[in-house]
């Protein structure tokens, strides 16, 4: 059954919404415009028109998810499309159209996420344009704030990223969590741009050579605690 193609088994989740959820029609318009955009973007990619459901991948979802950020589209938009792809494809699991969930790593965007969520739109914005840039520890603090606030991480997954968890090509990161639990999380083109920076210009500072894996440093080249990183918040 996972040979289904993309339409079809679009057509198949729209009805399940129409009939046994009976969802109103703007939210099942709602559902037909996210995931026919995310068909038409598979299909473009591959150039293939009957792609079908079983071989799409993780990869092609954070892809999907990215091209929408640079369209400019809101942080709603963004967000509406990741739960949409989320509920059709563990409708299709549910149905055993679908062997593999290629959602189920992937974190839903929580784009515009205060931090900490006690602060306003006005104090994240200052606390964000805090770090001096034109120093090494600015580069390194002003990266850590910008991944926190673009991922919408807990501060104890920041401080644990390694330097193998950033996939600048693709714009995600790979967080891992409570009982070690890894999940796949987009990331905006800010913190990307952020984190290049300090990796280039920054980071040698404090390793001074040593191989430490994790991704930011203090100024004494290990690895970023959650203390260290609440000084900051200071």
């Amino acid at each position: 059954m996972a040979e289904l193609s993309l339409d079809l088994a679009l057509q198949q989740f729209l009805d399940h919404l129409k009939v046994e959820r009976q969802l109103a029609s703007a939210t099942l318009a709602a559902y037909g415009t996210d995931l026919a955009a995310f068909c038409r973007f598979v299909g473009e990619r591959s150039g293939r028109r009957a792609r079908r459901i079983g071989e799409v991948r993780t990869l092609e979802i954070l892809d999907h998810l990215g091209q929408l950020e640079g369209k400019k589209r809101s942080a709603r938009s963004q967000a509406r499309a990741m739960v949409a792809l989320r509920q059709w494809f563990r409708f299709l699991k549910a149905e055993r159209l679908i062997d593999v969930d290629p959602t189920e790593d992937i974190d839903i965007p929580r784009f515009g996420r205060k931090l900490p969520s006690f602060l306003t739109i006005e104090e994240v914005d200052r606390l964000l344009a805090a770090p001096d840039r034109r120093l090494p520890r600015g580069l390194r603090d002003a990266a850590m704030l910008e991944t926190l606030y673009a991922a919408g991480l807990r501060v104890s997954e920041l401080v644990r990223l390694r330097l193998r968890d950033i996939n600048f090509d693709a714009g995600y990161l790979m967080a891992t969590g409570k009982g070690r639990k890894e999940r796949l999380v987009p990331l905006g083109e800010v913190a990307v741009a952020g984190i290049r920076a300090y990796l280039e210009q920054a980071r040698a500072t404090f390793a001074r050579g040593s191989a430490v894996e994790t991704l930011f440093l203090t100024n004494r080249g290990r690895g970023m605690t959650r203390q260290g990183f609440l000084k900051l918040l200071g």
